[in-house]
């Protein structure tokens, strides 16, 4: 989502004094019936702006008090400002970036989104903040210790999904990993969920890393554990699915949680979420299998070579010919080009370790049907693998009506009650 702030004085007759706007104000922007939550720390020495929605924080702001009640701030690095009018316990105005300008009323406090699931402490279970290395790559986590833990207690590494996320897949203020890991631990079940190297001070280009580097931080974490544990296991979302499988497929792991985890080819994933996104934008049927085709067709030429496609043979609306246009540049990126060619089926054959894997039926993002297919056609047969449609849950595991990731932030559960049972159970059933 683009990052959307700037006000329009209300006029009005009644003000109140500067000095009441201070402390923390907050409000929603209706940008085309998507609602962005927009909070501003209103602190005279360090004055902020937080885009909770997005995940962004402590923007730098300028502020100015102008008198009779007026408030005016620039946001410098997004190229927008806001001004409005402070009458009774509110602040009316209008907020403005580039050619847009919205409407945005602010009352008093932090409108956070409510996540119930969100583990507070006292917890009954112990932490420990560790660190560990891939190369000259430092990983920081924190390791959760069931009452009683012992070099026996089962241990789950847990990898994050695609992009640079921390060590609890923060995202929308949900905090799935922390909510998974205290589900665990309080059935006597040990995890360490680490930051992503982009989080842990990594000095390189970030762009530049793959999926293979990313597996092999999550196998630094591997080796780690096998230092303190008998029994090392992987539970893996979306990307982090794809690498739960990947180390058990070199024999690293002893058992695996693959959430949401990509199977088929990234170039097929990549092709299944546009013919999902863009149907969902209200195109017919022959603009989607047009778009899709072409897209195809390019992902293909990066991966085995040949010519591109000129996106000018097609017809297709200018929108997504220019969108186009911008996936050719994307593709350029090292992580996409190797994304587009990674694929597990070809690797299944080698995992001999338990399997349990979830997808949802209602995900836009890794679409259920091919990739829980490829698993049950491609694993060896093994008792004590696992592979299920969750019915009625997206990408995240929430419950949901359409799946769409513009539902994520609205959705106050974190991740569905029976999904966290599930995956309990069956870590279970596999140590005894």
């Amino acid at each position: 989502m683009k990052h959307i702030l700037t006000f329009v004085v209300a006029m009005t007759l009644f003000a109140v004094q500067a000095g009441a706007q201070t402390g923390t104000w907050s409000g929603k922007l209706d940008v085309q019936g998507t609602k962005l939550s927009l909070v501003f720390h209103l602190d005279d020495e360090n004055p902020t702006a937080d885009s909770p929605d997005q995940g962004v924080r402590g923007i730098p702001i300028q502020l100015e008090r102008k008198g009779f009640g007026v408030i005016s701030i620039k946001i410098p690095s997004l190229g927008a400002s806001y001004e409005g009018l402070h009458v009774m316990q509110q602040i009316a105005g209008t907020f403005k970036q580039g050619t847009i300008s919205l409407p945005l009323t602010l009352t008093p406090g932090d409108d956070r989104p409510k996540r119930p699931q969100t583990p507070q402490g006292p917890f009954p279970y112990g932490t420990e903040e560790v660190s560990f290395a891939n190369g000259d790559v430092a990983l920081n986590g924190t390791l959760v210790l069931p009452e009683g833990c012992s070099r026996t207690t089962p241990v789950l590494l847990m990898v994050t999904g695609s992009g640079q996320q921390n060590r609890d897949e923060e995202v929308f203020d949900h905090k799935p990993f922390a909510v998974i890991a205290d589900a665990l631990a309080k059935a006597g079940i040990a995890t360490l969920r680490y930051d992503d190297r982009a989080f842990s001070g990594y000095k390189g280009n970030i762009n530049d890393c793959t999926t293979e580097d990313f597996k092999n931080d999550a196998l630094a974490g591997v080796e780690y554990l096998r230092s303190r544990f008998d029994k090392v296991g992987v539970i893996g979302h979306s990307e982090g699915g794809t690498i739960a499988l990947m180390l058990a497929a070199e024999q690293k792991v002893d058992f695996v949680v693959s959430l949401a985890g990509m199977v088929v080819s990234g170039a097929e994933a990549l092709v299944a979420q546009n013919r999902i996104a863009i149907a969902q934008a209200g195109y017919d049927a022959d603009v989607v299998e047009t778009y899709c085709k072409v897209i195809a067709e390019a992902f293909d030429v990066r991966v085995n070579g040949g010519s591109m496609p000129r996106i000018d043979n097609y017809d297709l609306p200018d929108e997504l010919k220019q969108n186009f246009l911008a996936v050719l540049t994307q593709i350029q990126m090292p992580y996409l080009r190797n994304f587009l060619s990674l694929d597990m089926r070809p690797l299944l054959a080698k995992v001999t370790c338990p399997v349990l894997a979830l997808n949802g039926t209602k995900d836009v993002q890794v679409e259920y049907e091919a990739n829980l297919s490829a698993l049950r056609s491609g694993l060896p047969e093994n008792a004590k693998n696992s592979i299920e449609a969750v019915d009625g849950v997206n990408h995240l595991f929430q419950r949901c009506n359409t799946g769409a990731v513009a539902e994520y932030v609205e959705i106050e559960e974190t991740i569905s009650p029976a999904v966290l049972e599930t995956i309990v159970q069956y870590l279970k059933a596999i140590k005894q």
